[in-house]
Order: structure tokens, then sequence, then C-alpha cells
């Protein structure tokens, strides 16, 4: 179907994800400003042509490490690096937030923060206050920036990284698209880079097993914490959930509003809605 890309120009809810390394600086690991400033500029112009906008942004760790000097985390045991983590984490998330309420605010948006782990969609109650937050937010027009709460979860709470947050936050909110930005193009048949020979899949139809196994050999960058098999994974929960899912690069923010005009960019998972899945159950069988 040659249409389905032009279908995106009618999708109402998006969600968008950013990984950390898309927002700093590559030498540094400081927070690349004019990026972050377009990728801003790029979500209040989403929200301005009237649909509802959902970020999912990583970058607390790295922000809460550059703010206290710390180059590497040495710790004895893996206790004491998770605290010294979410003691980052905690430094790191304020500051972040706090950069994003005056990038938003030049453009006269209200942005909210929303901190998740695995608990909030495990648990009923939990689960059901998150939507009506998510809900009440966008029926007044902000735009809620996610993050997994780092600074309390820990290994059976964690949902692990933010390609999978992204797309249980666009099951939860009922999105029908969701875009994860990243440092590659989309998806190939192999590593692109090692293998010169790997083949762009600009349009994935189904999420066969064959599929959902190649991604497990390959893993991303260095700063983030997800690979092709973290998108991939995201990817059955968006298109079971009945959200299209788009991965592109996040080179230029202005994609964005090209994949919204419905370019070819990036490669596009289509919807299948499936009556039996179930977004709980799929959560808490994660990393176990």
């Amino acid at each position: 179907m040659d249409n389905i890309r032009e279908l995106l120009k009618d999708k109402k809810r998006i969600v968008v994800k950013i990984g950390s390394s898309s927002l700093q600086h590559a030498e540094t690991g400081d927070i690349d400003y004019i990026r972050l400033e377009k990728l801003v500029r790029e979500l209040c112009d989403i929200r301005n042509s009237g649909k509802d906008v959902v970020l999912v942004s990583s970058g607390a760790i790295a922000v809460g490490k550059k703010a206290v000097n710390l180059k590497e985390i040495n710790a004895e045991t893996q206790a004491e690096a998770i605290a010294v983590k979410q003691a980052c984490s905690a430094v790191g998330q304020a500051r972040l937030m706090m950069i994003y309420q005056k990038l938003f605010a030049e453009y006269n948006q209200v942005a909210a923060q929303i901190l998740m782990t695995k608990n909030t969609i495990v648990d009923n109650l939990n689960r059901y206050n998150a939507h009506n937050t998510f809900s009440e937010l966008l029926k007044m027009g902000v735009i809620p920036i996610v993050n997994e709460n780092d600074t309390v979860a820990t290994y059976e709470i964690e949902i692990g990284d933010n390609d999978t947050l992204s797309a249980i936050v666009a099951a939860l909110v009922g999105a029908d698209l969701l875009i994860l930005l990243s440092d590659i193009d989309g998806l190939y048949t192999d590593d692109p880079r090692q293998n010169p020979d790997a083949r762009f899949i600009d349009q994935v139809d189904e999420l066969t097993d064959e599929l959902m196994e190649m991604g497990k050999s390959s893993t991303g960058s260095s700063v983030g914490t997800g690979g092709m098999n973290t998108k991939l994974i995201a990817a059955e929960i968006a298109t079971k959930s009945n959200a299209d899912m788009v991965i592109a690069n996040s080179r230029d923010f202005g994609v964005l509003h090209r994949i919204l005009e419905g370019e070819k960019e990036g490669t596009l998972f289509v919807a299948h809605k499936d009556e039996t899945f179930d977004l709980p159950l799929f959560v808490d069988a994660l990393h176990k």
C-alpha cells in the first residue's frame, strides 16, 4: 500500500522518543542547546497544528553526571553503581526539566513532567491514575515530558529503556503514532556500521519471528541503553496497541514534520491491533 505514508498526515496523538545521544555533544557530553531548541520548536509546531504531543526524553543521568563532574561510575558493587546512577538522575532530571520548561515557554507552550516505573503500568490503580493524568494534560493542551523514574527504579521495577517506555506510553494514552528518534536511519537487514551490504527496510507490514530474532544480535550507541532489539519490542507494543511506529534519524529534527507530511523517512511499522494484547502482562514479563 503506497498510501500508508499519506495516512500519517491524519494522526491525532503522537508520542516522540528522543535518546540521550541525540541531546548532547559527542565530544563533551554536555547538552546541545541548539538541537534541543530545534526539537522543542518542532514539537510546539505539531501541537499548534491541533495534534496531541507527548515527549519521552532520556538524558537525566547524563545531565546529572555532567553537573557533578562525574566522568565514570566507579563503584565496587552493583548496588553502589545503581545508587550513583540514581543520585545523578535526581540532579539531572530536575536540570533537564528546567531546560525544557524554559525552551517550551519561549513558544508559549506548557510542559509537564511524568516519571514512570514498571509499577505504573502493572498496578491497575496506578495505571488508571496515570492514564487519567495524561488525558487531562492533553485536554489542557500541555505537552507531557516522560522519563523512567531512575531515582527509585531498581531492577524489579525498571522498564529498562526509553524505546520500550515510549511504546508503553503510546499504548497507555491511545496514541496513533510513535516516532523513535535515534542515531540510525531505521531498520536494516544487518548492522550497517559493520556490514556494507546491509539493506535498508523502509516499511514493515508484519513483525515476524525472524525479524524479532534479528534485533537481538544488535545494540546501539554507548550512550543510550537501547539497541535494535528494544526498538523491535517497542514496535511490537505499539503496533499491537494500534499505533503506527517510525524509527528515524535524529540528525535533523525537521524529520518530525516530514514524517507527518507523509514523506518517506525512516522505517514505518504498520499498526495491527491485537485485541488479545495485554499491556500490563507484557510489561510485567519484561526482564524476567
